[in-house]
């Protein structure tokens, strides 16, 4: 249908845009209902303009490296800035544009070796005042880049409800909020990208917990009519998790590890900072504050997460050794062969 569109009236606009941009426009729409009734993903949404745009190229796309040109079908010849040396085939280009800025992401196909890395084990366990614990003795210091920023962005957001909406004022001030958001994603990115590259880089095996974090942060406001406790508290809670980017820091050390070929294996983190590393001894009360615990069987103390971290450890290894189908924790296995490098 998507040629009776172009000729009709109402549509005249479509055939500004190059063909390959409409099929895979349409593409993306089929997957997102399949995925909504096969139960991965929620009903699809009307895209709001000015607002995560995107558009992708499967074909007709040429790339100079050398001189730091690339070829976008209907748009020409595109300068852009190289972060980074593009290796393999590339398959296709995504242009997208994130907060003022338009980048490209190229995705090529090239063969990595598949060999077993030697080298060892680590366990992490996922913290706020730690943002990493690992089962050596080390941890990683958070970043907290939206605490650092809450109160300029707060002030900006005020200003901007203050404007009239549409006006120019308006959008001065949206631009000001739009960059700070930038600041703020793009310190995170950064952070999360040196710390898992640390780890991947040091260890053949990583354990981490397979936390679910939409259920860690659900809303703790519930109904007028039972409405829930702790709220203030539990809002600041959740932003401080939602701040530390786990999700993003689970995905990253998953093809960083298959890129190095290592291993990354989640585990459940049930009782993880509850159950002893001594004696095995679980219990509630093993757990006296957030950074104390103490074992009620053998008297065992130390920082709460660095309990959790071996436990995570010991974990994961069951899972490596008794196969991916054990009940306390599932191999990630991540596409060694396909890469998305970010060119802006």
């Amino acid at each position: 249908m998507l040629t009776q569109w172009k000729a009709q009236p109402e549509t005249n606009w479509l055939p500004e845009t190059h063909s390959q941009v409409l099929q895979q426009a349409l593409k993306n729409l089929d997957c997102a209902y399949s995925n909504f009734f096969a139960g991965r993903a929620a009903f699809p949404r009307f895209k709001q303009r000015g607002q995560h745009d995107s558009f992708r190229y499967p074909q007709g796309v040429k790339l100079e490296q050398h001189s730091d040109h690339i070829y976008l079908p209907r748009l020409g010849w595109c300068r852009y800035r190289n972060s980074r040396v593009v290796e393999g085939t590339v398959k296709n280009v995504t242009v997208s544009l994130c907060g003022t800025k338009w980048f490209v992401s190229v995705q090529t196909e090239r063969e990595v070796p598949d060999d077993v890395r030697a080298g060892t084990a680590v366990g992490i366990d996922m913290g706020i005042v730690r943002f990493a614990t690992m089962s050596d003795g080390n941890w990683v210091e958070p970043r907290n880049s939206f605490k650092q920023h809450q109160f300029r962005l707060a002030r900006h957001q005020r200003r901007m409800a203050r404007k009239q909406k549409f006006s120019r004022n308006w959008h001065k001030a949206k631009a000001k909020v739009t960059k700070l958001h930038s600041v703020i994603a793009n310190a995170r990115k950064d952070f999360l990208h040196k710390a898992s590259t640390m780890i991947c880089d040091a260890h053949a095996i990583v354990c981490i917990e397979d936390l679910k974090i939409g259920n860690m942060t659900r809303s703790a406001k519930r109904t007028l009519a039972q409405p829930g406790s702790n709220v203030k508290q539990k809002t600041g809670l959740n932003r401080a998790i939602l701040d530390q980017g786990w999700g993003e820091f689970g995905r990253q050390l998953a093809y960083k590890m298959a890129w190095r070929g290592g291993s990354l294996i989640a585990v459940p983190p049930q009782y993880t900072s509850q159950t002893c590393p001594v004696c095995s001894h679980v219990a509630a009360g093993n757990r006296r504050t957030r950074a104390s615990f103490q074992c009620l069987a053998c008297g065992f103390e130390q920082h709460a997460d660095v309990v959790g971290a071996p436990n995570v450890l010991a974990r994961g290894l069951r899972v490596l050794a008794c196969g991916a189908s054990a009940q306390s924790g599932h191999v990630v296995k991540q596409e060694p062969a396909r890469d998305d490098q970010v060119l802006a």
